[in-house]
């Protein structure tokens, strides 16, 4: 529908209780709903909608990425995410969400050399985390450094030039793996390992976490196939709670460092970032395999609070699109690292095994999702827990960075400014001090 359909396709909202009513314009978009255009909503009955955790609510127009829940389909830019995951990389399926199309070969050869050249950190920031203690989590430190790049980079903080725009995007894309394994190595107390030039993207990620100075890391094409596998799925998932607050954030025109923080913030809450940690928590909580039947009955009682982390989507009410990949990947690293005999991996096959036959699960649509898939497989490459969402931040980076550069160029764009529905006391007379009882 073109825009002067658009304007002709209306709604009718009638105020009651004065009589008044307004027609309200609707939008459609290249795919999915259509949506209400309640701009002048305010003005033309005095009203606010209510609507909390904007569910229901469009935020802005964006052009990077749609799922459809219902069917089970996630798209970048037009593009099946389980097509890119089994075709692409996250190089490529980066620059495509950064600038629309897939890559020619010369494009993603400059794309991939422009990122490598960008890894290393600025060296004194290397003492920067001298001043975390050791035992802090690693999102604090990542949240943390990443805010303080903005003291480092000061020639790319101009969010009105095109081209600072462009240096800030890439330089967050490089260095946020390379601060990542930083904060890891801190935890351990090893030394930080540099960049390397010659490795790709995932490859460069697991040496610097990986590898020490005193022997030869070699990494496995299985791990660093399943590691980018990884960052392809996670690199954007539209309107998120840490995709919004980036662009919450960015629309107050705050320089793009301190707005990824402030995604990388909102990503560290346990309903958000943390779904695959709380999977292997879940898994942690079961025991043993034999103890499955027992924690299945619980979570299909009404009764029992008990739930079972990594399975049903809130957003998918179909098969995640991403855990059909995952899964394969999964596989593909327990037989690469000849793991067998693991209790916990044990357990949960047995219990993905449990959830794609059982008719509960089945008819509930309740598939094992992604992050069920993740969790198992960083486990498995040696990544501590506390580093899952780490993960999820270095490849969600590409999104937010992409979702960041859209809102800057949006013209429709303004500062948010949710509105609220006041339930506090109304105005009342001040009493002084020695009149109050």
């Amino acid at each position: 529908m073109d825009a002067k359909d658009q304007k002709a396709e209306t709604v009718t909202l009638k105020d009651n209780s004065t009589g008044k009513s307004i027609d309200m314009p609707v939008l459609s978009g290249t795919v999915g709903p259509k949506v209400i255009d309640i701009r002048k909503l305010y003005g033309g009955t005095g009203h606010f909608t209510y609507d909390p955790g904007y569910t229901a609510t469009g935020s802005c127009k964006s052009a990077i990425t749609y799922i459809d829940g219902d069917v089970g389909e996630l798209l970048y830019r037009g593009y099946s995410i389980d097509e890119l995951a089994k075709h692409s990389d996250s190089m490529e399926s980066a620059y495509l969400l950064l600038n629309g199309e897939l890559p020619t070969k010369p494009q993603k050869e400059k794309f991939v050399r422009d990122i490598t050249l960008h890894t290393m950190v600025h060296e004194q920031l290397s003492m920067f985390f001298r001043g975390f203690r050791r035992d802090a989590h690693p999102m604090a430190v990542l949240c943390g450094v990443v805010g303080a790049l903005s003291a480092f980079y000061h020639d790319s903080l101009d969010i009105n030039d095109p081209r600072q725009r462009v240096i800030a995007s890439y330089r967050l894309i490089a260095k946020m793996p390379t601060i990542a394994a930083m904060a890891y190595k801190y935890s351990l107390g090893q030394p930080f390992v540099y960049p390397r030039n010659d490795l790709s993207y995932a490859e460069n990620f697991l040496h610097m976490t990986f590898s020490v100075p005193c022997e030869e890391y070699k990494v496995s094409p299985i791990l660093s196939k399943a590691m980018d596998r990884i960052f392809v799925l996670h690199q954007d998932h539209e309107q998120n709670a840490s995709t919004s607050t980036v662009r919450m954030a960015g629309s107050s025109g705050a320089n793009p460092f301190a707005c990824i923080a402030a995604g990388i913030a909102s990503l560290w809450g346990p309903a958000h970032g943390g779904a695959n940690e709380a999977v292997l928590k879940m898994l942690g909580e079961i025991g043993h395999k034999d103890n499955i039947g027992e924690f299945v009955k619980r979570a299909k009682s009404k009764e029992d609070n008990f739930v079972l982390y990594g399975f049903g989507h809130r957003v998918y009410k179909n098969y995640d699109p991403r855990a059909a990949v995952m899964r394969q990947t999964c596989h593909d690293v327990l037989a690469e690292l000849g793991i067998k005999d693991d209790p916990q991996l044990e357990l949960a096959m047995a219990l993905e095994k449990i959830a794609l036959e059982d008719d509960y699960f089945v008819q509930r649509k309740l598939y094992p999702n992604v992050d069920f898939y993740s969790g198992i497989i960083l486990k498995a490459m040696g990544f501590p827990t506390s580093m899952f969402t780490v993960l999820f931040a270095i490849a969600r980076t590409v999104g937010w960075v992409a979702q960041w550069n859209e809102m800057v160029e949006d013209p429709e764009g303004k500062i948010g400014r949710p509105r609220q529905l006041y339930i506090g006391k109304a105005r009342r007379p001040y009493v002084l001090l020695k009149d109050r009882a």
